[in-house]
């Protein structure tokens, strides 16, 4: 894919699949600013806002080619499999920031 149709993808999928999905199916994670968290964390390995500028927006556009089609990957797997690997993205997302995973 080139950098342009990944973006295109990225957008497709966090901005509006992922969520429209979690809403009808009754995911863990439904609004897409929570999926670009995940996403975006996993992509980097950590808290996104450490390793990208949280005021140049969007975030996405600022990972390089490797890591924009690792998101990519990832929110595809997310839309294949569904609430079981998000469940467990997003506990990931939350240790790296100190949360609290018990409630979800």
């Amino acid at each position: 894919m080139t950098r342009e149709e990944l973006v295109s993808r990225y957008r497709e999928l966090v901005l509006g699949e992922l969520p429209r999905r979690a809403r009808a199916e009754g995911w863990v994670v439904t609004a897409d600013h929570c999926f670009g968290r995940i996403v975006l964390d996993h992509a980097v390995g950590g808290r996104w806002y450490d390793v990208l500028d949280r005021r140049r927006s969007p975030a996405f556009a600022q990972l390089d080619d490797d890591r924009l089609a690792a998101a990519v990957a990832l929110a595809d797997r997310i839309a294949a499999e569904g609430d079981p690997l998000l469940r467990e993205l997003d506990r990931q997302s939350l240790v790296w920031r100190g949360k609290p995973t018990t409630t979800r």
